[in-house]
């Protein structure tokens, strides 16, 4: 349950520490006061959409903290444990938003995302506003509720289905992979011969492109390479060329060699470098008697190149990657090939599993029907308490057979619809087509009740759930919160005396203008301020006799209800 909540420059409230009562607490004041914002505060901290709207004017920042009583609620204990936080029996949750759209939200102290923060808070608090009327509306919402009914033994159902189905969709894969039909599978055998023929004999091999590029390159500059090889041969061969220069250089050397070991020395040399001069003209000249443009020779290579860029941009980006694709192409040729074996034993095991799908379905429907008729039963009892003593509630369920098992999803083949009248002589039909506001709110506490016996939630908040109801309903309805009470915390707001006079913690909710600025603040109401508050809320006068006496009676009425309660718990 909530402890407390402190709320920081959210809307109009510039500072609010809020601690609830264990049971009912209602939320009251006039219209516009700011009982919105408490829900959205709290909602906030929840870990719902923040805007920047809520950020009270001239902040730059606004934040709430929430205390919880998590000593009974062991699933969230476990998420905590999950997210490897510390926790002991309180937990505290805070947030903070910023103008420049940054969100701080610590868990316990610890820094958390808002997918944690929901995970953990839907184990702790059921916010029921308007919204939820119309979730209600929604079949697919409705399936979602009568699921939370029938508890552990769906889930572990469940479970066992979603482990068929991607079962299945193995089976399913395979089959796919060798041909779903005769006919795919020939086609499919025939683009794989096409593939590997098409790549072997193509006969590629290493470094062969990089070697054809650079033949190319050579052809492509014939001209350039014979000139070249020209200039170096008469540099080094013409008449008074490098050769020449260096036979002469030679013979003047010899003459003193006789002199001195240096300058035999440097004779020598002489006569390496003139050998090593001798032997590049002879490769040049032989080098330029090669050169030679061919241009057959060109269109084959170019022919080549594009064959291997074809293949290299159908089957892979280099000789490695197209050897690759080529195995590959060989293995599903020869599955394909020798498939007949294994496509009659997928066929088989896709038949055994469709039916274990349809047995498991028909499983769940059989759970979920009995809990429907049960549910239904039960809500009827709740809804004539609530002065709908004509009240009609069915859960219609729709058809299936064997041949569906392939729509089935993790949760089975269901689709339901609730059915109400709330009149006597009148069919059932789609809770969306009949049910008026005061109606909905009370069907909702309904299904509210009988939930808050299965679910782990230790808190409700209801936004406003009395709306559209009024006398004897009115008290009803504050009997029935005083019920849930007992087990579970509940946060109201409310415009009912009825309501407010059940209250074990009752708030109040104003405006007040101060030095041109105008805030919300929440009061605790002591007997006094309640009393006051409960004669507003019944339209009567301060002072006014009658008035105060049946606001006395409500509470004196409530309290022994609540009594009563307690001696039978």
């Amino acid at each position: 349950m909530i402890i407390s909540l402190n709320i920081q420059n959210v809307a109009l409230i510039e500072a609010a520490e809020i601690n609830f009562h264990s049971g009912l607490n209602v939320l009251s004041g006039e219209t516009g006061a700011g009982k919105s914002v408490i829900l959205d505060s709290v909602n906030f901290v929840l870990g719902a959409k923040a805007d920047k709207s809520m950020i009270r004017h001239g902040q730059n920042e606004c934040s709430v903290c929430a205390t919880f009583d998590i000593s009974n609620n062991n699933a969230v204990k476990d998420e905590l444990s999950a997210m490897d936080i510390e926790w002991d029996d309180e937990l505290i949750v805070y947030r903070k938003f910023t103008l420049d759209g940054r969100s701080t939200i610590k868990i316990n102290g610890i820094s958390a995302n808002a997918s944690m923060l929901k995970r953990l808070t839907a184990q702790l608090v059921d916010v029921h506003g308007q919204s939820e009327h119309f979730f209600l509306l929604k079949e697919k919402n409705q399936l979602k509720v009568l699921d939370d009914v029938v508890g552990p033994a769906l889930s572990d159902l469940k479970t066992t289905l979603s482990q068929e189905l991607k079962q299945l969709k193995g089976y399913n894969e395979r089959l796919n992979t060798l041909g779903a039909d005769d006919a795919g599978r020939s086609r499919r055998i025939d683009v794989l011969a096409f593939q590997i023929e098409e790549i072997q004999n193509a006969e590629l091999k290493e470094d062969e492109e990089d070697e054809l590029l650079a033949e190319r390159k050579k052809m492509n500059s014939v001209q350039k390479i014979t000139l070249a090889l020209q200039q170096a041969e008469q540099a080094l061969n013409g008449e008074s060329a490098a050769i020449d220069a260096l036979r002469t250089a030679k013979k003047s050397v010899g003459s003193v060699t006789e002199l001195d070991g240096e300058y035999q020395a440097v004779y020598e040399r002489l006569e390496n470098l003139q050998a090593e001069a001798e032997d590049i003209a002879q490769t040049v000249e032989s080098l330029a008697e090669d050169v030679y443009f061919d241009e057959n020779r060109l269109q084959s290579i170019e022919k080549r190149l594009d064959e291997i860029k074809m293949l290299k941009r159908k089957y892979g980006n280099s000789v490695g990657e197209i050897e690759a694709f080529l195995q590959k192409a060989r293995e599903e040729y020869d599955l394909l090939v020798h498939s007949d074996e294994e496509i009659e034993k997928l066929n088989k095991n896709i038949v055994a599993c469709r039916q274990k799908i349809y047995r498991l379905c028909r499983q769940i429907t059989a759970l979920r029907t009995a809990a429907a008729n049960d549910f239904a039963t039960r809500v009827i009892a709740e809804l004539k308490t609530l002065n709908i003593p004509s009240a009609q509630f069915e859960v219609a369920f729709n058809d299936y057979g064997e041949q569906d098992a392939e729509r089935a999803t993790h949760d089975g083949m269901d689709e339901i619809c609730f059915l109400f009248s709330a009149n006597a002589g009148e069919p059932v039909k789609p809770l969306s087509k009949i049910i008026s506001g005061g109606e909905m709110s009370r069907f909702m506490l309904a299904i509210k009740t009988q939930l808050s016996a299965i679910n782990n939630i230790s808190t409700y908040i209801f936004d406003e759930i009395d709306a559209g109801i009024s006398g004897q309903t009115a008290k009803v309805v504050a009997e029935k919160f005083a019920k849930i009470a007992q087990n579970t915390q509940i946060i109201a707001v409310s415009h009912l005396a009825q309501i407010a006079g059940m209250a074990d913690g009752q708030f109040l909710i104003e405006k007040k203008e101060r030095e041109g600025k105008t805030t919300t603040e929440v009061l605790l109401l002591s007997e006094q301020g309640r009393l006051r508050e409960l004669l507003r809320l019944l339209g009567g006068d301060e002072g006014s006799e009658y008035a105060e006496k049946h606001a006395l009676e409500l509470i004196d009425t409530a309290k022994n209800y609540k009594n009563i309660l307690s001696q039978n718990q």
